[in-house]
C-alpha cells in the first residue's frame, strides 16, 4: 500500500544533481503547477485518460503541491494501447491503490530537463526504479521501453515529458491485466 505522503517526501533522491526549475519567460505554462498543466493538456485532447486516472486516484491536490517533480505523462494513445478491461479495472474505486501505484511510477523527484537526464536507473516516488536511456547521437530518450515524444514542458512545480507508453511498475498486480493490445 502506498501512502500519499510518499509523494511529498521521497525516500531517496535521484543520483543526478537537480538545479531549481527556472520558468522560461516565453512559456506561459511555466506558471502553472503540474495539476493545472495536466488540465490544460487534457483540454487539448491528449491527456483525458491521464486526468481521469489522476482524479480517480485522488491525486489532483498532490500534483498541485510544490515540487519539484518530473512526470513522464502517457498520452491517451498510450493508455488505449492497454487492454480496455485493464483501464476499466484500474479506474474502479476498489483498485485505487493499484492506480496510485501506477501513477506514482510515472513521477520522479526533482525537476529534471531532458538535457539533465542521464542514462541509468532512477527511483520513482512509487518506490521502484525506472531505466532511463539517453542517446544524444539520435536525440532520443526512453524510460523503460517508453519513448519521450515531447520533452521539457515546464510547470511551476516541475517538468513534464510526454511518453508514448504507460509505464508499469515491477510486480504490478496480476489481477489487473496489463498485456498490451496487439496493434
Amino acid at each position: 500500500m502506498i501512502a500519499l505522503s510518499a509523494c511529498v517526501q521521497p525516500a531517496e533522491t535521484p543520483t543526478a544533481t537537480v538545479p531549481p526549475v527556472t520558468p522560461t519567460p516565453t512559456a506561459t505554462i511555466a506558471t502553472q503547477n503540474l495539476a493545472e498543466l495536466a488540465k490544460s493538456a487534457a483540454s487539448q485532447g491528449q491527456f483525458q485518460t491521464l486526468i481521469q486516472a489522476v482524479q480517480a486516484a485522488g491525486l489532483t491536490e498532490q500534483l498541485a503541491k510544490p515540487g519539484p517533480y518530473t512526470i513522464f505523462a502517457p498520452t491517451d494513445a498510450a493508455f488505449s494501447a492497454l487492454p480496455k478491461t485493464t483501464l476499466d479495472q484500474l479506474l474502479q474505486p476498489a483498485n485505487k491503490q493499484q492506480l496510485v501505484k501506477l501513477l506514482a511510477y510515472h513521477v520522479i523527484p526533482g525537476g529534471i530537463t531532458s538535457q539533465q537526464l542521464t542514462s541509468g536507473q532512477v527511483k520513482t516516488i512509487e518506490g521502484n526504479f525506472v531505466q532511463i536511456t539517453v542517446d544524444r547521437a539520435s536525440n532520443s530518450i526512453t524510460v523503460n521501453n517508453a519513448k519521450v515524444t515531447q520533452p521539457d514542458i515546464p510547470a511551476s512545480n516541475g517538468i513534464v515529458h510526454i511518453v508514448d507508453q504507460v509505464l508499469l511498475p515491477p510486480n504490478f498486480p496480476s489481477s489487473v491485466k496489463t498485456t498490451p493490445t496487439p496493434r
